[in-house]
């Protein structure tokens, strides 16, 4: 499935405009893809192609002193281990629950699509990094096969890469020429 600009960018707002999102992509020039990661993170790499994303936190005057705001300040081994690789299927539906607070797919419960229409604008997103990209998050709601998300039990946590945010989800898509962040924010 190929994806355009205008098809991109519509899903992603619709998606995740209501959220307190960063959703990003940069270049891959890395081998570890960690350091591109840490690049989109501190804003310093532009999108490759010129697609627009989500930064709400952006205009935030905590950026004065930390360009990666809201995302801390870390070493890249720091962020590799705190991240886990899952298949494409807990992907689409990692995306879907984070449209919203609680990383949940009853988030889906507020739209007026379909469940089948939303989960197609979650394909159009996944879709511009290609079938051989690779998905990585820093959720815990590990499913009966290795790799795999269930998003049916009420057990899950997370590896938080900021220290402002009770809660902060997200998913990395690499592929071999670009690096997507999809995460949201949130305080109780």
């Amino acid at each position: 499935m190929s994806v355009d600009q205008t098809s991109w960018e519509a899903a992603v707002r619709h998606l995740f405009e209501d959220a307190y999102p960063f959703d990003a992509t940069g270049p891959r020039r890395h081998e570890d893809w960690v350091l591109d990661v840490l690049a989109l993170m501190a804003r310093t790499v532009p999108d490759p192609r010129g697609w627009a994303g989500l930064d709400d936190p952006a205009q935030a005057p905590e950026r004065e002193w930390n360009p990666s705001y809201p995302f801390a300040v870390h070493p890249p081994e720091y962020i590799a281990r705190r991240l886990t690789e899952i298949d494409r299927a807990s992907a689409e539906n990692l995306l879907l629950a984070l449209t919203d607070d609680c990383c949940t797919l009853s988030n889906l419960r507020r739209f007026t699509e379909s469940e089948e229409e939303l989960r197609a604008m979650a394909r159009t997103v996944l879709a511009r990094y290609g079938d051989a990209a690779t998905y990585h998050t820093n959720v815990s709601r590990p499913g009966p096969v290795p790799g795999t998300l269930d998003f049916t039990t009420s057990h899950w946590g997370y590896n938080p890469l900021s220290d402002v945010y009770s809660e902060d989800c997200g998913l990395i898509v690499v592929s071999d020429t670009e690096v997507g962040m999809f995460w949201n924010f949130s305080d109780y």
